[in-house]
Order: C-alpha cells, then structure tokens, then sequence
C-alpha cells in the first residue's frame, strides 16, 4: 500500500490511539496495525517526559532472547515477537532523536520518524549476521529522522546529493568546533577551515550557511505591529521586469491591429484573400509554383495577385486607423 494510504478502518484506530498518521501508513507497508496496538506515541500534548516514562517500562532483551525473537519474526512472521523487538529499543530510538534537537521541528515528531526507522529496521534485521539489533538499527533511525529534517526543514529542498546532506548535518557541530558564532557570513578562515574538514568547496559551505540562517517566511505575514494596519510582505512585492502599464497598451494596441487586418480582408475577393494568407500570414508559405497550379495560372500571374491583394489590404488597414484615431506609420 502506497505511503499515506491508511485504511478506514486503521485510520480511524490510529487516530484513537494517538498514533501520527504517517506512522500508521508505513507501519502497514510490512506489519500490520494490530502488531503495536499498544504502542505509545509521543505527542505535543502529553508531553515528551510522560512519553519518556512509558517507555522505559519496556525491558531491555538478553543477546539470547533478542536472537529467537528476531528468529520467529524472520521464520514465521511472528507479530507478537516484532512488537517486542520494537519496544524493546525504543529507548534507542528516542535517544538518538534527542541528538537532532536544534531544527526547529517538533521534537514529538523526529521521534516519531526514528520510530518508523526503527520497526523498518526490525523488518529487515537478520540475527544470523551476528550483530545485535541495536547495531543494525541506529543506521535506520538516523537515515528516517535526516529524511524527515530535510523534508520538513524548509520548503526549499535543501540536501539533493549525499555531499550535500552530510554538509547540511555536520555544518553546526563544524562551526562550533572552531568557535564560528558569528550571525550572517562567517570569516573567510572559518569558511576555508570547514570546506577542508568536510571535503566540500567554500561556495558549498558558503551557501548552505546562508540557506539555514534564514527560516520560511509567509508573503502573508502582516507588516509591523498589528495596530498599525493589515499590510502583508507581498503587497511590498513589484514586478522589476517590465513596466505593466505599458505592456497593456501594447498588448491592446496589437489586439486592435489584428482586429483591423481582419476587417481589413473583407476587401479582397476568395482568390485574393486566399493567396495572401497562403503567401504572407503562414509560418511557410507556399510556393508561387504550388499556387500557379492550384489556380491554372503562370507564377508571375499569381505574384501580381499577392502584391496587388497585400497593397488593397494596406491602403483598408490606414483607413481604418484613421477612423480609430491611431497613429499610420508613413
């Protein structure tokens, strides 16, 4: 089932339960919903200390237990022993999610993400490799939590190659090693000393820095102070192009001008009017020799046709731009 499409049914436990629903859809892309019923999940309005407690009721699992549980999920697809293997670190989960705090994203929410990296860390986890599921999983959590941050960050895509996510995420602990605090651009030093540090250019650094200094702003967000009048930033927004008074005269003035070629044309009679637009208003034109046969006349004949048709069409066009008050080019 695609991501987001929970079904009825579990959309309606879920919200119940207080289960994110982004947690429930890709829950049932390989366990079902009945596999953490019980499941708790942190939310704004508990609290992350209530959270925080109720999962240390979980017990932490022996390298034995750990092993036959992991072993009846991979032979028999056995729920009850998923669920265990879950719970049992989701300590791990929300500890390494503490880790990212600093985004400006809602703490519940990154824990919620490591979460999903963590059951999708039980789906795949094979007990034979020899490593414990501790090992194996914080691979999962940190992968879904970057996800999430680069996803929910900023409305503009910030990391698009690997280069570019590792910088986005070791950028601060970068310049809080050699003491960068400084707000806007950093000194040419610290920028030089970065870039070698992280294998990046400086224009990367330079423009990653820049680009998680400034947060998403809405062009709705009122201007000053609420007393002051409901001014918005895009009412400040102008068009530097072109000047929009000017491109509706042009435009209305070319739109009377086509107005004028089409009256213009009821001087013509059907050969006239024809080898005109077959000859001067097609993008490729037809030829004198294509038309000379059509009309079973020479080509000089249907040329003094086009000329003659063209010149009457001219002469109807001024008139009528006379009469309109526009101004005829000499």
């Amino acid at each position: 089932m695609p991501l987001g499409c929970v079904s009825a049914s579990n959309k309606r436990l879920t919200q119940a339960r207080g289960i994110p629903l982004i947690l429930a859809a890709k829950m049932e892309e390989g366990l079902s919903m009945s596999t953490y019923a019980n499941l708790p999940a942190p939310s704004p309005e508990q609290g992350l200390n209530r959270y925080l407690q109720e999962i240390r009721k979980f017990p932490l699992l022996e390298p034995e237990e750990e092993y036959m549980l992991a072993k009846r999920w991979v032979d028999h697809q056995d729920a009850p022993a998923a669920h265990k293997m879950v719970t049992s670190h989701l300590r791990l989960a929300a500890k390494i999610a503490m880790g990212y705090r600093g985004y400006g994203l809602p703490q519940a929410e990154v824990i919620s993400e490591a979460n999903v990296g963590l059951m999708q860390a039980v789906k795949r986890f094979d007990p034979e490799r020899g490593f414990r599921l501790a090992t194996y999983a914080m691979w999962w959590i940190r992968a879904a939590i970057q996800e999430y941050i680069l996803r929910s960050w900023s409305l503009v895509k910030l990391g698009t190659t690997s280069a570019q996510k590792k910088l986005f995420f070791n950028l601060r602990k970068a310049k809080s090693r050699i003491g960068a605090y400084e707000d806007g651009d950093m000194r040419p030093e610290n920028v030089k000393q970065i870039a070698h540090d992280l294998n990046v250019t400086e224009d990367e650094v330079i423009s990653m820095n820049r680009r998680m200094s400034g947060s998403d702003a809405s062009l709705n967000a009122q201007v000053g102070a609420a007393d002051e009048g409901t001014a918005q930033w895009q009412d400040w927004l102008e068009d530097e192009d072109a000047n929009q008074a000017d491109q509706y005269a042009e435009s209305d003035e070319l739109n009377a001008r086509r107005e004028m070629l089409v009256a213009a044309m009821d001087v013509l009679n059907d050969r006239e009017k024809d080898i005109l637009m077959q000859r001067r208003l097609r993008d490729n034109p037809v030829t004198l020799e294509d038309l000379s046969g059509q009309y079973e006349v020479s080509r000089e004949r249907v040329r003094q046709i086009e000329v003659r048709a063209f010149e009457k069409v001219q002469k109807r066009v001024k008139d009528l731009a006379v009469e309109r008050g526009m101004d005829v080019p000499a």
